[in-house]
Formats: structure tokens, C-alpha cells, sequence
């Protein structure tokens, strides 16, 4: 009987004060750090990330890969589509750089790297050929270019340039001439006439240029 009143004489056990500054129990240390300024930061890294994943996913499907490629999604690659406007970077880039390497493998092969194609320009002489040839023949598709006009006018006593049976069809056309346009044309038809009978023994191409000029004279006087 004495032992157990001894025991409930002792003073139960109880647990040490917390130190001044520590956690309460239960809580963690980082329970005051806040997370919101590492959300900015976080957020453009998984916009590049998920980019990358998808360049990753499209490559690989171009390319071929190994058998059955296309059914094995790129490892972490997200469900979320790109937009159109992305999609279409992404597939110029990708076609930019299967060219450098075709290249680079022929030159490694020594074989020619095929030159980018121009596609030829049509010359002034035939632009205002068709120009003068509308205006004879489907006038109401026609339009007045001033451009056209002006190289006919420069051209028109060169028989290789302007050959017969358009110089007729540019002889209708000077009457529609105005202005300076019409003055200078009659100027530079007499200024040919003149130099014609100044030469003592012309060329074939200044006779055939006099012949020229005196029609444009008849047709403008």
C-alpha cells in the first residue's frame, strides 16, 4: 500500500516548453514564404517547355523516326494543341532546316546544289507589244499605262523592235496623242526627216527610220 501511494504522489510527465521562435507543432517552417513570386518566372519556363515538346512531337513525326513513331507521343509532351499561327513557325523552321541539311549532304557527296529557280521577268519589249495589240484588239480590256506608251514612243523607228505590222497598229494610236506627248513625237519625226536629208548616202536603217517618221507626220498633221 505504501509503494502505490508513492506513485500517485509523483507528478505526471509533461512535455517541454516550445523555444521562443520555433515552429508550433504541426505547422512547418516554410508556412510564412509566400509562392506567388515564383509563379511568373515558373509560368513563362512551362510556355517554352510545352513549345519545345511540341517542335519535338512534329519533328519526329516528319522525319519518320523508327516503325509505328507517330503512335509513341514524345515523353512529357503535353495534350494541349499549338495555335495555327505557331504551327505554321514551327513548319517553315522545320522546312528551313531539311534544307540546309539536303544541301550540306550533297556537297558532302559532291554532287551540284540545285540553284533556287527565278522565274524570268517578261521583258519591256513584249509587255508593250501586248499593250499596244490589247488597244487594237480587245479594247475594252484595255487600260492606259503610261509606262507602255512612253517605251513605244522611244522605240518606235527600230524595226526589230517594233516590226511592221504593230507599227501600224502604233500609227492608229498616235491619234489619241495629247499634250507633250504629242508635241514631242512631231518634234523627233522632223528632227529624222531633217538628218535624212543632211546625209549624203543614208544607211538602210536611217532610210527605213525617214519612211517611219514621215508617216507619223501624216498621221499627226
Amino acid at each position: 500500500m505504501a509503494k502505490r501511494k508513492k506513485s500517485e504522489s509523483e507528478p505526471e510527465a509533461t512535455s517541454p516548453a516550445p523555444e521562443p521562435g520555433s515552429p508550433e507543432p504541426g505547422t512547418t517552417g516554410n508556412s510564412g514564404t509566400g509562392t506567388s513570386g515564383s509563379t511568373g518566372t515558373t509560368g513563362g519556363n512551362s510556355n517554352r517547355r510545352r513549345k519545345k515538346k511540341q517542335v519535338a512531337r512534329v519533328q519526329h513525326a516528319e522525319e519518320g523516326g523508327a516503325k509505328g513513331a507517330e503512335d509513341q507521343p514524345v515523353e512529357g509532351a503535353e495534350e494541349e494543341e499549338l495555335t495555327p499561327e505557331e504551327k505554321r513557325k514551327i513548319e517553315r523552321k522545320l522546312k528551313k532546316e531539311r534544307k540546309k541539311v539536303e544541301k550540306r549532304l550533297l556537297r558532302e557527296a559532291g554532287l551540284p546544289v540545285p540553284k533556287k529557280e527565278i522565274p524570268e521577268r517578261p521583258l519591256a519589249l513584249d509587255l508593250a507589244l501586248q499593250y499596244l495589240s490589247r488597244w487594237a484588239t480587245k479594247r475594252e480590256e484595255w487600260r492606259f499605262q503610261k509606262t507602255r506608251q512612253t517605251w513605244l514612243l522611244q522605240n518606235m523607228y527600230d524595226c526589230d523592235k517594233v516590226p511592221d505590222k504593230y507599227f501600224d497598229q502604233l500609227l492608229e494610236y498616235l491619234d489619241g496623242l495629247k499634250g507633250n506627248a504629242r508635241q514631242v513625237t512631231v518634234q523627233k519625226a522632223e528632227a529624222l526627216m531633217k538628218e535624212s536629208g543632211t546625209t549624203e548616202e543614208p544607211g538602210e536603217d536611217l532610210v527605213t527610220k525617214c519612211r517611219r517618221a514621215r508617216q507619223v507626220l501624216q498621221q499627226l498633221s
